[in-house]
C-alpha cells in the first residue's frame, strides 16, 4: 500500500492555554468545582504542559463552558462534517486526484455520533460517486487512524479498490465535561479539534515524496479498557483519563515496534523518523524513557502537541505532514498511534 497524498484542517479559532484558564475562572464552572479541582486547572493550564495552544470550533471560549447535550450534538453536526471534508479534499489535491477516482472512504471519529455517519457528509462534500464503498468506524479513540488505515490496506489487497480515502475527525470540544475528577479536568486542558486524511492507493504516486505501507501490527488488552476512554453521563460524553495512561502508551508502543522491526531485520537504530501519537508531555516523556531515546526524535510529535494539543485520532496526520514537510531523511519511519482499548497499533514505513 501507499500513502499518496495527505491533508489536515482545523477550525480557525486558535485559543492558548492563558486564555483558556482565563473563560475558565471567568465561568460558572468555576464556582460550582471545588478547591481542588481549581488548583488542578490552575497547575496545568499554567506550568509547561506541553501545549501552548487549541483550536475549538467555537466563537468563544464563553461557549465551551455551555454543557448540555443539544449544544455538544449541534456542534459535533456542525464541525465534524466541514472539517472531515476539509481535509480530505486537500489530501486529494495533494494526491493530484479527482473525486471520482477514489473507489472507498473510510472515516473515523470517537467525539460524536450521526446516524447516517460522517462518510455521507464526506461523500456529499466532495462529490464522490454514488457507489463509492464506505465505512463508518467509531470508538476507537485517539488509536484510531492506524485502524482506519488497515481496513484501507485490506480493501486495496482484496482488489475491490485502486484509491481509498482515510479520514480521521474529532471536535472535542462537542465531547466537554466538568467535575471535580481529576482526569476529566485534565482531559478538558489537552484536546483540541482537527481533521486528518490520507489518500491510500495500490500504486505509488506522481508527485510528492514516496511513502509505502511496508508492515503493520496491533496489541489489544481489554483488561486495561478502564484505564482510557469515553463513558455515557447525562446524556453526554464523559472521558476516563487515568495515572496509568502514560505507561501503558510507552509499553504497549514498544512491544508493537519490537513486533515489525523483528519481523523486518531492524533496530531502532535504523527509523530515520517518528511519527508517535503524543497523547500528553507526559506520555511523550515516558516514550522517551522505554525507547531509550532522547526528545530529539518525537520532535515532530511535541511540535504538534504544543501548538494545537491532543487532536485524538487526526494527531498522527498531522505529525506525518509535518515530518514530510520537513524534509525528514528517507528511509524507514515508524507509525504509532495508541488509545482506548487499551490498544496501541504500529506501522513500518517506507519513504524515499
Amino acid at each position: 500500500m501507499h500513502l499518496i497524498g495527505f491533508g489536515t484542517a482545523t477550525p480557525a479559532a486558535r485559543y492558548t492555554k492563558a486564555a483558556c484558564l482565563d473563560a475558565f475562572q471567568k465561568s460558572a464552572w468555576f464556582a460550582r468545582l471545588d478547591q481542588r479541582s481549581h488548583f488542578i486547572a490552575r497547575s496545568v493550564l499554567q506550568r509547561d504542559n506541553g501545549i501552548e495552544a487549541r483550536r475549538l470550533s467555537v466563537d468563544s471560549l464563553a461557549d465551551v463552558f455551555t454543557i448540555d447535550p443539544n449544544t455538544l450534538g449541534a456542534r459535533f453536526l456542525l464541525h465534524a462534517p466541514a472539517l472531515a471534508a476539509q481535509a480530505a479534499g486537500r489530501a486529494l489535491a495533494n494526491a493530484g486526484l479527482e473525486a471520482g477516482e477514489i473507489d472507498a472512504v473510510v472515516v473515523s471519529t470517537c467525539t460524536g455520533y450521526l446516524c447516517p455517519g460522517l462518510s455521507g457528509h464526506v461523500i456529499e462534500r466532495l462529490g464522490l460517486r454514488a457507489d463509492v464503498q464506505a465505512f463508518d468506524l467509531v470508538g476507537q479513540g485517539c488509536a484510531a487512524a492506524l485502524p482506519n488505515m488497515q481496513l484501507g490496506r485490506a480493501l486495496l489487497d482484496s482488489g475491490a479498490c485502486l484509491q481509498v480515502l482515510s479520514v480521521c475527525v474529532e471536535v472535542s470540544s462537542a465531547a466537554m465535561y466538568l467535575d471535580n475528577d481529576p482526569g476529566v479536568l485534565i482531559s478538558a486542558c489537552l484536546f483540541g479539534d482537527g481533521a486528518g486524511a490520507a489518500v491510500l492507493s495500490r500504486h505509488p504516486g506522481t508527485a510528492g515524496r514516496g511513502v509505502e505501507w511496508v508492515d503493520s501490527t496491533s496489541l489489544t488488552n481489554p483488561a486495561e479498557r478502564r484505564a482510557l476512554m469515553f463513558e455515557q453521563r447525562d446524556g453526554m460524553l464523559r472521558n476516563i483519563l487515568t495515572r496509568a495512561v502514560p505507561g501503558l502508551a510507552a509499553e504497549y508502543a514498544h512491544r508493537v515496534l519490537q513486533t515489525v522491526l523483528g519481523r523486518a531485520g531492524l533496530r531502532c537504530s535504523d527509523v530515520q523518523a517518528w511519527i508517535m501519537h503524543a497523547g500528553g508531555r507526559d506520555v511523550l516523556l515516558a516514550l522517551q524513557r522505554r525507547f531509550d531515546l532522547d526528545g530529539t526524535p518525537f520532535r515532530y510529535s511535541a511540535d504538534i502537541l504544543r501548538e494545537y494539543g491532543n487532536l485524538s485520532s487526526a494527531f498522527v496526520y498531522f505529525v506525518l505532514e509535518a515530518a514530510l514537510a520537513d524534509d525528514a531523511p528517507g528511509g524507514w519511519w515508524w507509525l504509532s498511534s495508541f488509545g482506548a482499548g487499551f490498544s496501541c497499533h504500529g506501522a513500518l514505513l517506507r519513504v524515499q
